[in-house]
């Protein structure tokens, strides 16, 4: 009988060591929560699951990313309030509503400011781009690398082939004033709208289009409402992938190194899934009946010329403007 009592203490004790050996390793992987509203299928969120898999490799498995997509914990906006809070790890958002906290990133939302995309990548990849990912820092959101979100187009529930048809139309944009200046300057009427709550706008008639990317508007289904998307690439908004200053700043040298590290190279690795995912969006929308049309781009940039003018007012922006413009 004591033998018997002496082998179950002898387990129990075992038992109890195994958890306390599991709660210390458990202690000891840091995890971080990333919000986004994407889908699943988006090329940034696959993007941010590639991330999660090589930081979780560089540290040895002591760093994880717990992703949660489509709005699971918020809007955009939401999400970054969180950050700053540090409710929240790091987030994903179009740097459209970011300039509401680093002005400076303004920049990118003035239509045709970039040549093409080579030379939009010289840009976020050199010296101008690392300086305006930490541009919002001070608000405590750090950035960590740039996301490719291709360029912006417009689509409709009416037909759209030039800058006129846009005239009294309502178009929803992000929570931007430099999108709003954009469309009144032509001629559309600006709506804020919550990405998630776009769809059933476009349904009952609250606004009459949008502007977005061609994965966004497939994936969106927004393609079931609208049927006409013009390809006048007006702007191309980086998404920027950002971490709380609140999580990043309790993270050891190595800790950061790792995490800057993972995010660079999930930002090249996004670049070579987006082009596909452009590519099949464009091929399924078609499909589905949506007319594309490409129209003279040269109507558009006559319309927001002004649009730089105001900006170059400010001797700062006048300055990143022309450094922008400078680049090969």
């Amino acid at each position: 009988m004591k033998i018997l009592k002496k082998q179950r203490l002898l387990i129990l004790l075992g038992c109890i060591l195994v958890m306390l050996v599991g709660c210390e390793a458990k202690d000891q992987t840091k995890v971080i929560r990333l919000g986004h509203g994407l889908d699943t299928a988006h090329p940034v969120h696959k993007a941010m699951l590639f991330m999660a898999q090589r930081l979780e490799e560089k540290s040895g498995g002591s760093m994880t990313i717990d992703i949660y997509p489509n709005q699971q914990l918020g809007s955009e906006r939401e999400c970054l309030e969180l950050l700053q809070i540090g409710s929240l790890g790091m987030t994903k958002v179009s740097t459209g509503v970011l300039e509401n906290f680093a002005p400076e990133l303004k920049v990118f939302g003035l239509p045709f400011l970039f040549r093409d995309r080579e030379h939009r990548f010289n840009v976020l990849e050199g010296e101008i781009g690392q300086k305006l990912l930490l541009a919002s820092e001070r608000n405590r959101l750090r950035g960590l690398a740039f996301y490719d979100a291709g360029s912006r187009s417009f689509y409709s529930t009416e037909p759209i082939k030039n800058p006129d048809d846009l005239a009294g139309q309502k178009i929803r944009v992000m929570e931007s004033q430099t999108a709003m200046n954009m469309v009144k300057n032509l001629g559309g009427s600006p709506t804020p709208i919550s990405w998630g709550e776009l769809y059933t706008a476009l349904q009952q008639g609250i606004v009459d289009g949008a502007e977005n990317n061609l994965p966004s508007f497939y994936l969106s289904y927004h393609y079931e409402v609208c049927k006409y998307f013009m390809v006048d690439e007006h702007t191309a908004l980086p998404d920027e992938l950002i971490v709380s200053t609140a999580i990043w700043n309790k993270l050891t040298t190595q800790q950061q190194d790792w995490l800057k590290e993972a995010a660079v190279e999930s930002a090249e690795y996004e670049k070579t899934i987006w082009r596909e995912a452009e590519l099949h969006a464009l091929e399924e929308i078609q499909k589905a009946g949506v007319e594309v049309t490409y129209p003279d781009k040269e109507a558009f940039r006559e319309k927001v010329a002004p649009m730089y003018d105001k900006f170059k007012e400010d001797p700062v922006m006048k300055k990143t403007i022309e450094a922008i413009q400078a680049v090969d």
